[in-house]
């Protein structure tokens, strides 16, 4: 059966998924590696990828990865991933996967993007943004039914826009910027030591801790506030909410819609859809394989 694997490199595991041209998911898999280990990331994509092949019934055509730092112009590699999973930058996959076609690389957050407009949150909608909230915070635009890239693959790190400009400096040097305000990464920082992660100061929250309530309510509105710019640049018709705080649910979207009812401009008297993400963890890894099937022309 004609399909296209997708692969999403993560910080710690490998996310996998076998596809068929309509969308049908045969097999998933989600295998950890070890970050400090040379290369151990590179080896278990190698070993995800015989896996689908072997199990999945689908004989790929198509090949696509998902993985964090900016993709190249022609979409063969990473092209800038400072920092972490060292061999990433400028890494060949065909000639790592060693296939005689070409292997198309995306953005992660551009990824996301394209799973959930394929399969999940985004279908139908021409104009979208997605954030996804977690230990930092992601993004991508599609404007006009086209996935926003920008000049050099910056475009849609909504997580780096800044709130604050007498703020603390995220890791792209941007005060004050949505990620410090909301992501897991500051959550020490914002609670002052009290809470590990934003999962227990939601919880705190929700059984009436008023000094929890306040962090959490001045990190959703923070949100809000960055929800509201990005509307007024991109004039989405939705805006599509992932990643691991979003499982709050109604912890997030009730105070986050309540906010954005106060400051967003509503000329037509119509609001920006806020819907959840549907794909879950798989989003990026059924992006990569909607990208490879559409570079290949599927």
């Amino acid at each position: 059966m004609d399909g296209a694997l997708g692969i999403d490199l993560g910080g710690s595991s490998v996310k996998s998924v076998a596809v068929t041209l309509t969308g049908q998911i045969r097999l998933k898999s989600n295998i950890p590696f070890n970050p400090d280990q040379n290369m151990d990331w590179g080896k278990t994509i190698l070993e995800s990828i015989r896996a689908l092949r072997e199990d999945s019934g689908i004989t790929p055509s198509a090949i696509g990865l998902s993985a964090p730092g900016l993709a190249s112009a022609d979409g063969r590699h990473i092209a800038c991933m400072p920092g972490r999973l060292q061999g990433l930058e400028r890494l060949d996959w065909s000639d790592y996967l060693k296939v005689d076609h070409p292997v198309w690389v995306l953005n992660d957050g551009h990824a996301a993007l394209c799973g959930e407009a394929w399969l999940g949150a985004a279908r139908g909608f021409s104009n979208v943004v997605q954030l996804t909230l977690g230990t930092g915070v992601g993004g991508a635009a599609m404007v006009d039914g086209k996935l926003l890239r920008g000049a050099v693959g910056r475009a849609g790190h909504f997580g780096h826009m800044s709130l604050d400009p007498e703020g603390p400096p995220d890791v792209c040097l941007s005060p004050g910027s949505l990620e410090v305000a909301i992501g897991n990464c500051t959550i020490l920082e914002r609670s002052n030591g009290r809470f590990e992660s934003t999962h227990d100061l939601i919880k705190a929250h929700l059984t009436g801790d008023s000094t929890a309530t306040a962090i959490w309510m001045k990190s959703v509105k923070a949100l809000a506030c960055g929800l509201c710019s990005i509307i007024n640049v991109l004039d989405p018709e939705a805006a599509i909410i992932g990643g691991g705080i979003a499982r709050a649910g109604d912890a997030l979207f009730t105070p986050l819609k309540n906010f954005l009812n106060e400051i967003e401009w509503r000329p037509l008297g119509e609001a920006t859809q806020i819907l959840p993400a549907q794909l879950g963890e798989y989003a990026g890894a059924v992006g990569a394989a909607r990208n490879a099937l559409d570079k290949r022309g599927a």
